[in-house]
């Protein structure tokens, strides 16, 4: 006699003595159905419950002990709960058959339902295993800027798709394969609602493969009003931290499609880069006479320059004979050039500037503001409020040291101005 045989005569064990005893046989079928099904649904629990108390416990010792933290991840998503319905659910499918042997409808429902729920659980395992992954990947310093999380909900959306053409068979009678081939039929219905994912999933690849965006960039995306850290990026959308501490969802495949700012080439460089200008009024800029030249010459960071420069513009107007009665004549210093030239050289002194990398006061064309003086250089530190409190630093001393040059400043006039200035006319009358 094989171990089914066996099985068999214990499940009618307590119908045999009904019917030993005098009882109805259907009565005696139906007893020992009941009694079966009780029994079955006793040992299923107290499985479940050793599972629970011995396996799941046991697993998590072992991963304790274990240096490698992926196994922690695997308990934390379940999946040592998930691998203990195994075995429960394998003596359902060896058990109810032989239960039911005498009820084949209700064996059909028994089935159908079993065969849902074992699709189910295949789901919630591998869903379980992918969660692991991503957490996993997430903590390797190698993958903490990749976007691990697109490429797990696109193969949970292969997945899910394959259980519920499964579970659209068992429902249905007929097989996967058919359903398989119904879908390119309806390829184009599925184009259609599922666009962005499929869109999303290109983007997802394209960003990854051309290192557009990682996890932790700063980004500027005007159209979106996102600025600030990118702190997720999965198949649908891109998830920013901006700077006020809010968030913006950007759709992923925008990151390909559009214009926007990425800092990283700043922060990865070895400096930040400073670009501002100061507008220079332009009936302020002149010649220096001697009288002005001995007087800038107290100013230390010039003097040896001053002192050099204007060697080399006197031996030229000598050996040239130029009449020097008026300043126009040969070659002269300007007020606006010399000041040039202290920027320049304060900003070669400043400890937070970068000496290795631009070093840049310029002119850009007058315009009726003025004469834009820009200063383009980089501050070695690139935290941004240490670059702000550089910035502010530096221009704080260059609009101070305007006067010192006889130059001014252009500024819009205000109310209090035109007042004043009206006032004046009208003391004047």
């Amino acid at each position: 006699m094989d171990i089914t045989e066996a099985i068999k005569d214990l499940f009618c064990l307590l119908e045999e003595m009904l019917l030993s005893n005098g009882v109805n046989p259907e009565v005696a079928q139906y007893l020992n159905l009941l009694v079966n099904i009780l029994v079955l649904i006793s040992v299923i629990i107290g499985l479940n419950y050793l599972v629970k108390t011995f396996v799941i416990e046991a697993f998590r010792s072992f991963t304790n002990k274990t240096k490698t933290t992926f196994d922690d991840f695997l308990v934390k998503t379940n999946f040592p709960k998930y691998i203990g319905q195994v075995l429960p659910l394998l003596i359902l499918y060896y058990t109810v058959p032989i239960i039911l042997n005498d009820f084949p409808l209700a064996f059909k429902v028994f089935d159908f339902i079993f065969e849902i729920y074992v699709i189910l659980l295949v789901v919630w395992i591998v869903r379980s295993f992918l969660r692991t992954s991503k957490n996993y990947l997430r903590t390797l310093e190698s993958y903490k800027d990749k976007p691990v999380e697109s490429y797990i909900q696109v193969v949970m959306i292969v997945v899910w798709l394959f259980a519920f053409l499964f579970i659209l068979a068992e429902i249905t009678g007929e097989e996967v394969l058919n359903f398989i081939i119904s879908l390119g039929a309806a390829s184009a219905v599925l184009l259609l609602i599922f666009r962005d994912t499929i869109l999303g999933f290109v983007a997802s690849i394209q960003v990854s493969v051309n290192d557009i965006v990682r996890i932790g960039d700063w980004i500027t995306f005007s159209k979106y009003g996102a600025d600030g850290t990118v702190t997720e990026i999965n198949l649908a959308t891109v998830r920013v931290q901006n700077w006020d501490n809010t968030y913006t969802t950007i759709p992923t495949y925008s990151l390909i499609s559009d214009s926007f700012h990425n800092w990283r080439g700043m922060q990865e460089s070895s400096g930040r880069r400073i670009k501002r200008a100061v507008h220079i009024k332009q009936n302020s800029v002149k010649f220096i006479s001697r009288e002005e030249l001995d007087e800038l010459k107290k100013i230390s960071l010039i003097a040896p320059y001053l002192e050099n420069r204007q060697e080399d513009i006197d031996k030229y107007n000598t050996e040239n004979n130029i009449d020097k009665s008026i300043l126009i004549n040969g070659r002269n210093q300007t007020n606006l050039g010399v000041f040039r030239k202290y920027i320049d050289t304060y900003l070669h002194e400043h400890s937070a500037i970068h000496k290795e990398m631009y070093i840049i006061v310029r002119h850009l064309a007058p315009t009726a503001q003025g004469i834009p003086l820009e200063v383009l250089c980089f501050s070695r530190d690139k935290r941004w409020e240490n670059f702000e409190y550089i910035t502010a630093d530096i221009f704080d001393h260059i609009i101070a040291a305007v006067p010192y040059f006889k130059l001014q400043l252009f500024e819009s006039p205000s109310g209090d101005d035109i007042l004043q200035i009206s006032s004046q006319i009208k003391g004047e009358k």
